[in-house]
């Protein structure tokens, strides 16, 4: 065991070499949270809250995170209510499966499946900024404007089996998506926030206030090595 010197929540993001993990770090950290990029699932214990990033093919997702061991870890983590928040790739990995890795399994987080653009009037992949809309109350989208935009780079998307998981879409040529979704403590974009200028600080700075609820009230207490 050892003694946290802080009493900022602490912030681990998981690299499993897909992740744009230098920017996501500094935007945590700029919003007053202490941040520590694990790869290996030890340091899931002592977090107040865990972010999983990711760029790159679903398929590679997962091999990877098996391979590090962090599949079963990751559940693990959610089932301790602590604030867990997945970010373009990453959300999709929150679901069952995807159209761009058919056979390899999701982390199934959420019921649904990732699928690829069907439209005929845009470019795929879906690059740049686009609007979303959020439901009323979400707390990650506190401060943030309705209608505001944020910057995504993909090609698929998630389609949740239970509509009520999304909590922000945005549309596409001809097709409205789930830009965001969220389930207790649960909680993903598509789009980039650290990418995102002022509105996705907001989001981070959120996501900081959640993950500081679940502090030690002491800030010397001890916390699993």
């Amino acid at each position: 065991m050892k003694k946290r010197k802080t009493n900022k929540p602490l912030i681990v993001i998981i690299d499993y070499g897909m992740g744009n993990i230098p920017n996501v770090r500094k935007a945590v950290e700029s919003q007053g949270a202490e941040c520590s990029v694990i790869s290996s699932p030890d340091g899931l214990g002592k977090a107040d809250a865990a972010i999983l990033p990711g760029v790159g093919a679903f398929g590679q997702a997962m091999k990877n995170l098996k391979r590090q061991g962090f599949i079963p870890a990751i559940r693990e983590f959610v089932k301790t209510g602590r604030p867990f928040l997945g970010v373009c790739l990453g959300q999709q990995l929150f679901f069952d499966s995807s159209e761009e890795s058919f056979g390899v399994r999701g982390l199934s987080l959420l019921k649904g499946r990732v699928i690829r653009f069907r439209t005929r009037t845009l470019k795929v992949p879906h690059i740049g900024w686009n609007q979303v809309r959020y439901v009323a109350g979400y707390p990650l989208m506190k401060g943030v404007k309705q209608d505001d935009y944020f910057y995504f780079v993909h090609s698929y998307y998630a389609k949740p089996a239970d509509p009520a998981v999304a909590a922000c879409v945005t549309k596409y040529g001809d097709e409205e998506f789930a830009s965001g979704v969220r389930q207790g403590n649960l909680f993903a974009f598509q789009f980039h926030p650290e990418k995102s200028q002022s509105s996705g600080l907001k989001i981070y700075r959120n996501f900081v206030n959640l993950a500081r609820r679940h502090v030690p009230k002491c800030p010397c207490a001890q916390v699993p090595t």
